[in-house]
This record gives structure tokens, sequence and C-alpha cells, in this order.
């Protein structure tokens, strides 16, 4: 009898385990903006902005931050042109809340990486490695697409969200949001990569990369800058650094997967720059 006890309880807690994670999935349910995929996301905007802003204000003590160059000035210009874009786009379909507690801010980092992100609530940060591919600010502006969609989908969240779910189940992921200990930490650091070196933010799913090509080329065309550079600055990217393949574009979709899905888009993007 005893024996049969612990494999009922055993049973019972596994049972009790399954539903609250269906309840707590089900609840956490949303849909990206634009390309209505549907998404899991129980992490609290305002918990993952400040784990975010914290590490993002740590970063920024320890990179060479360059300021008031001509580089510098368009990658704040670009990326304000587009948070303004997208602030408008949502304000016009009743949906600014999906913006509530962003801290928009562009920098550019001395550093010599192909590289740029943006971590959750708008914090965006471009190497100076990218720039020779981006060439212009139009080019820029297709990187910079990218990176905002990221976070206006909340690619980061639901990375998380997966990760949490997956290592604590239901009742060790309510005790981890309910006294924020350090497991919710460990795992927000653990999605982004962040801390062991400058930026090295751990890459995207070729599914929120495919995503983040679409909403990016939205974004761009919202803002004014022709979406049909998209391609153009995609071709150049899968072109860097000879045969091999540039740490950006590492689970990116591959070149032709890119560009066939980029033209795809390319009618509803001109459709915003048009107008």
């Amino acid at each position: 009898m005893k024996l049969r006890s612990k494999f009922e309880f055993a049973r019972f807690v596994a049972v009790l385990n399954i539903v609250l994670v269906s309840v707590l999935l089900i609840s956490a349910c949303s849909s990206v903006p634009l390309t209505g995929r549907r998404q899991i996301n129980i992490i609290p905007s305002n918990e993952l902005h400040a784990m975010s802003f914290d590490m993002y204000n740590q970063i920024k003590d320890t990179a060479r931050v360059i300021r008031g160059t001509a580089d510098a000035r368009m990658v704040e210009r670009c990326g304000k042109r587009i948070q303004k874009a997208v602030e408008e786009y949502f304000s016009a379909q009743n949906k600014s809340q999906l913006l509530d507690g962003f801290e928009w801010e562009f920098i550019l980092i001395d550093d010599p990486a192909v590289n740029a992100w943006c971590m959750p609530g708008g914090k965006v940060a471009f190497y100076t490695g990218i720039l020779p591919y981006t060439k212009n600010e139009a080019g820029l502006a297709v990187v910079m697409g990218h990176e905002i969609a990221h976070a206006v989908a909340r690619h980061g969240g639901e990375r998380m969200s997966q990760a949490m779910v997956a290592q604590m189940g239901a009742l060790g992921l309510a005790v981890a949001l309910r006294d924020k200990r350090q497991e919710t930490q460990a795992l927000f650091m653990g999605a982004y990569g962040v801390g062991a070196q400058l930026g090295g933010m751990l890459p995207f799913s070729r599914k929120h990369e495919s995503e983040a090509d679409e909403l990016g080329l939205y974004f761009m065309a919202m803002a004014g800058y022709d979406p049909r550079e998209a391609p153009i600055f995609w071709e150049r990217m899968s072109q860097a650094g000879g045969g091999g393949v540039p740490e950006f574009l590492s689970t990116h979709p591959s070149h032709n997967t890119r560009i066939r899905q980029l033209e795809s888009h390319m009618p509803k993007a001109l459709s915003y720059f048009q107008n």
C-alpha cells in the first residue's frame, strides 16, 4: 500500500502539473501583431523590461559607445524614425498598449562584430562592424526594423517563457514568478546569452527570424524607407566573410528562402511605403 500511495501521489502531482501548465499557457496565449501567429508569453512585461534595462545598462557601462559622429546620429535618427512610425501605427489600430513600458534607446558600439540587437523594451545597439554592409541609412533601416520587430513581437519573452515552462513546470514557475527568485534572472540570462561577453546575444530561432524579417519590412516601409532595399541588404550579408557565415546570420533562413519570403511580403510592405 505504501508503494502504491507513493506512485499515486507522484501521478497526481504529474497530472496537476500538466493541468496547471495547460491553464497557464492558455491564459498567456497572445497574437503577434500583423502576422497573427499565436505565441505564449507568461513573463509580465514590466518584469521582463526591468531585467532588460538592468542588463542593457551594464552593457553600456562596459562598451565603447560612440556618440556625436555621423554614424551614431544616423543610428539614432533611423531608430527614432521607425519608433515613431510603429507607435503611430499601433495608435491608429488602438493597440498602443502593446508598447507599454518601452523606453526606446538607440546606440552605436565600437566593435568589429557584424551584429546588432534589440532587447525587450526597445533598447537597440548597433556594432560598427555591421555598417560596411548596411552602407547607407536605408540599409541600416532594414536591420533596425528587423531588430525592433523582435522586441515588438516579444520574441525574447516567448523564448524565455518556453525555457521556464520546460525547466520548472507550472509549480516551480509559479514560485519563481511570485518570489522573483534568482531562477527567473538566470533564465533571462540564459534566454539572451548576455553577460559572458559584450552583447553576446543568443540567436533567435528561424521562426522568429523569419517573422522579424516580415515585420521589419513593414516597419521600415511605414517609416518611409523603401522596403525594396531589404533583399539587396540581405544579399550583401549572405556574401559577408567570403565562405563563412557571420554570427548575425547563424540561425537566419537560408539566402534563397529569405529572399523568397521577403518578395512574398513586398506588396504589403509597398502599400505601407506608398501611403
